[in-house]
């Protein structure tokens, strides 16, 4: 698999849950501007990948430094990215564009990746602009974006993903491939209390100590920013849906993304008419075990320290 992210504590979290789950082959990690800015992200999971030094190290790809972000009206990720967790910072030397390394990873392993986006879809759009072929090399993309019924987190109409760059979220939907879709909605199920934290691993591991570092600071923030007594990680619970797709109902839905609008800027889009005008082209996770997917996460954690 290939995990696009933008870290952010909970792009940080799935990441390292996803490092040392002896089910996944981690190829390449890659950076996109989002919940920081391009430099910061690039930063951030270089230094991630570098401190908890995994078995199998990933190729990295570096955020492009040209994609303009809207400003956003808060952040519960400190400022910078991840909680104010002091990680030594290692110069990436020789570093590729993570366009470059995504593409070069389909190329050499078609229909065999799957791709799970967790920041806005920026990289993902870029690969595909690139080479229109390449989409037939993509064996799945799971997108944690969108948000059904407009209750986002961003605008009132759109999510956080979708609204930093929706040509890309809407070039991605449009394009014919698998791909799966988990709504604010669905990952907001899974609402996470304050005694997560006593069940985290202790801080004498190297994951145990960002995550216990990273989660202390995000159910702050929540409850300071938010009124929040508990957290919710949207990229957490999405690689969760890639890992264990039984606890998640799915439906098929048509599907697009709205780019303009003062109002409606990334909202995305789904027919419900009685007479469907649109092909059907995405699956959407509508429901999950909440409960389950939450020992998951737990089990998750506790495997990552147990390798670290």
């Amino acid at each position: 698999m290939i995990i696009d992210l933008d870290p952010g504590v909970d792009d940080a979290v799935a990441l390292t849950m996803a490092l040392f789950d002896p089910r996944l082959d981690v190829v390449a990690v890659t950076a996109v501007g989002g919940n920081v800015p391009a430099p910061q992200a690039s930063d951030n999971l270089q230094a991630l990948v570098a401190f908890l030094d995994p078995p199998r190290l990933p190729r990295i790809g570096v955020a492009a430094d040209d994609a303009v972000l809207p400003e956003r009206p808060y952040s519960v990720h400190g400022s910078d990215g991840l909680g104010g967790v002091e990680l030594p910072r290692v110069p990436l030397h020789g570093g590729h564009a993570a366009e470059k390394v995504i593409y070069e990873c389909l190329k050499a392993h078609p229909r065999e990746i799957t791709i799970l986006a967790l920041g806005p879809l920026t990289n993902v759009s870029r690969v595909l602009a690139r080479d229109p072929g390449v989409a037939e090399l993509i064996g799945d993309i799971l997108i944690c974006g969108g948000t059904v019924h407009a209750a986002g987190n961003a605008t009132p109409a759109a999510d956080f993903n979708f609204f930093c760059d929706p040509r890309a979220a809407r070039h991605v939907i449009r394009e014919p491939m698998t791909k799966t879709l988990l709504p604010l909605e669905t990952s907001s199920q899974v609402l996470l209390g304050f005694g997560l934290l006593d069940e985290l691993p202790d801080s004498f591991s190297r994951a145990g100590k960002i995550l216990r570092g990273m989660l202390g600071h995000a159910f702050r923030a929540h409850r300071q920013i938010l009124g929040s007594e508990g957290v919710r990680l949207h990229d957490v619970v999405a690689l969760v849906a890639l890992t264990n797709p039984e606890l998640f109902e799915r439906t098929t839905v048509a599907a697009d993304v709205e780019t303009d609008g003062d109002l409606t800027a990334g909202m995305l889009v789904v027919d419900r008419r009685q007479i469907r005008q649109w092909r059907p082209n995405a699956d959407l996770l509508v429901a999950c075990d909440a409960a389950a997917v939450q020992d998951c996460i737990l089990r998750g954690c506790a495997a990552a320290a147990e390798a670290t």
